[in-house]
């Protein structure tokens, strides 16, 4: 079998829907097979409240030092926002993203650059670059979904800064009945899970119903040690960390997997 054949496996995609072409096109292109299984829905805000705080924000874009964006969501969600206030992005503002793919959309959409940390894709990975020590008396805004960790925000505010949380989304959980889990595990035959989020693992869990020791048994990909950690509190046995949330990422850790399997049949 050639080294980069993922022939053997039968990979649960739980991305949310929208997202998750890029990876199930990876899988198949290298001869897996892509269960899709969405297990959280991006839906809009649907919150006055918000939308006016949103609004006020938008518009007074140009008095914050420095704009953080913490998913490809946020990013394709906020990068709208800006744009329908600011069709040239405000050339004295620090662009920064959490992860390659963040950094990628947010290039494409606002043309303007975006900083990265160059070793990791988490929160805490961000917080250590120079750049995001010495905030004190700055403006930053963290776009995100509604809710969230809050880590980026409160270690700025202690750093000094003034936060906002520009909330431009929300996450809502998608149920399904057990019995699509079981015929998932029966018929279609799973032997790899992925989630990319605490929300979608714990939803991972909340529809598995009576399978979930069978799930647990799985091979679980995840893309940071923190939700590796959560994973193996939950119960699951084979937790990797792919250090990524991107697709070529998650397909590297199963090439892994497929040609231990290879070398074991």
């Amino acid at each position: 079998m050639n080294s980069n054949s993922l022939t053997p496996l039968r990979v649960l995609v739980t991305r949310p829907e929208a997202q998750q072409a890029e990876l199930c096109r990876a899988i198949e292109a290298a001869g897996g097979t892509a269960l899709r299984l969405p297990l959280i829905r991006i839906d809009p805000l649907q919150d006055p409240e918000r939308e006016r705080f949103l609004s006020s924000c938008m518009q007074d874009l140009d008095r914050y030092q420095l704009l953080l964006f913490v998913s490809s969501n946020a990013a394709r969600e906020g990068a709208q926002r800006i744009l329908d206030y600011w069709p040239q992005f405000p050339i004295a503002t620090d662009v920064f993203a959490i992860g390659p793919t963040t950094a990628a959309t947010l290039n494409s959409l606002l043309d303007c650059a975006v900083q990265q940390a160059p070793t990791g894709m988490t929160s805490e990975d961000l917080l250590d670059l120079p750049r995001l020590q010495q905030v004190s008396g700055q403006r930053i805004g963290i776009f995100r979904g509604v809710g969230g960790r809050e880590i980026l925000g409160q270690t700025l505010e202690q750093r000094g800064a003034t936060v906002d949380r520009l909330e431009v989304y929300r996450r809502t959980p998608v149920d399904y009945p057990a019995t699509r889990m079981e015929t998932l595990l029966a018929q279609g035959g799973i032997n790899v899970a992925t989630v990319h989020s605490g929300e979608s693992l714990d939803q991972l869990i909340a529809v598995s119903g009576n399978n979930k020791k069978r799930l647990t048994l799985l091979p679980l990909l995840v893309p940071s040690q923190r939700l590796a950690v959560q994973a193996a509190a939950a119960g699951f046995c084979h937790v990797i960390d792919t250090k990524g949330a991107d697709a070529p990422a998650y397909v590297a850790a199963l090439q892994e997997i497929a040609a231990k399997a290879d070398k074991l049949g």
